[in-house]
């Protein structure tokens, strides 16, 4: 495993970050304590989770991936400190007015609760999960800066923040000498580039953030499962996702797929692997955020571990998978 800082801190983190998303809900706990094995033993140690796993599902509280971690780190028998453990505030967690959101009052608390679900004494990075224009963002930073001095977190992050917002929040950081965000969590990959690269891959660049991309296989369809003209594969998360499946049906969709193939060929790669390489090649990334149901999956992706592409390779994908604009 390769190892990188953490945007403009000291701290290190593996080159491929665990997400946990699918745990307890589409994976159950042995299968998810196996992929945690699995990640620990390839030498992972960047963990990303969030208060709000996997609330969406029946009978589900939230909570439940953390709660999934915290035992594992109990009963995996490693050192606490080997791992560096991100999780997210802001989601509902309630019925109650006071149940979400950035303010003081929310994010303490929901602080408090993932402590107590991971089973540890402090997160290393908190992020908030996306932008809450309801709350004054000195109010949001004064809280993470309280709980940075009271050595709950060491860290914070945005997740799914405007580029405006996100600069305005540094600059309130810096005037108020508050704690200051390190790192972005954006939704980027091959098929998703116009968001991030229009405005806010210059932002990290200059602000030296720390790029954690989510769904960097594009839901699985950089996976190359999804061809044109093929069926969708049954139980596959396609078979309810209209993205996916515009995907498949698309000529630049296509396209891309093609390329990742010729170039992995090339490289005794496979189309997922290559796709985390186009992401792993960019100096802006920290690290891709790929999620695992099984070992199987997980030793995949683990396959892009210093895997890089040429200038030539880059481009190539760069062209295919760009979105038409008008001239």
């Amino acid at each position: 495993m390769n190892y990188r800082k953490l945007g403009n801190t000291g701290l290190k983190v593996s080159e491929l970050c665990l997400g946990t998303m699918t745990f307890l809900w589409t994976t159950d706990e042995p299968a998810s304590f196996a992929v945690l094995d699995a990640f620990a033993e390839a030498g992972g140690n960047f963990i990303d989770t969030a208060d709000i796993y996997s609330r969406w599902a029946p009978n589900n509280p939230g909570g439940t991936a953390e709660l999934v971690i915290g035992k594992w780190l109990k009963q995996a028998g490693r050192p606490r400190e080997q791992f560096v453990i991100a999780t997210k505030g802001r989601g509902p967690m309630g019925d109650g007015p006071n149940d979400q959101g950035a303010s003081r009052a929310h994010l303490i608390h929901a602080v408090e609760a993932s402590l107590r679900r991971l089973q540890t004494d402090y997160i290393d990075l908190y992020q908030i999960h996306w932008w809450d224009d309801t709350t004054p963002l000195e109010e949001t930073l004064r809280a993470l800066d309280d709980l940075v001095s009271a050595g709950k977190i060491r860290y914070i992050g945005a997740s799914n923040f405007p580029a405006w917002y996100l600069m305005k929040a540094l600059c309130v950081s810096d005037a108020r000498r508050y704690i200051r965000f390190e790192s972005l969590q954006p939704h980027y990959n091959l098929m998703h580039r116009d968001e991030f690269e229009r405005e806010m891959l210059a932002l990290c660049k200059d602000q030296r953030l720390g790029v954690i991309p989510y769904s960097p296989l594009a839901g699985g369809f950089l996976s190359g499962k999804y061809r044109k003209g093929q069926p969708i594969p049954a139980g596959s998360r396609g078979e309810n996702n209209p993205r996916i499946r515009n995907y498949a049906e698309s000529e630049r969709g296509q396209k891309t797929l093609g390329k990742l193939e010729e170039i992995g060929h090339g490289h005794g790669k496979s189309i997922l692997q290559t796709a985390l390489a186009w992401l792993l090649s960019n100096p802006i990334i920290t690290a891709p955020i790929i999620g695992a149901s099984s070992v199987q999956q997980l030793t995949e992706s683990l396959g892009a571990v210093g895997y890089r592409l040429n200038d030539a390779e880059i481009a190539a994908l760069n062209q295919v998978s760009a979105v038409a604009t008008d001239a």
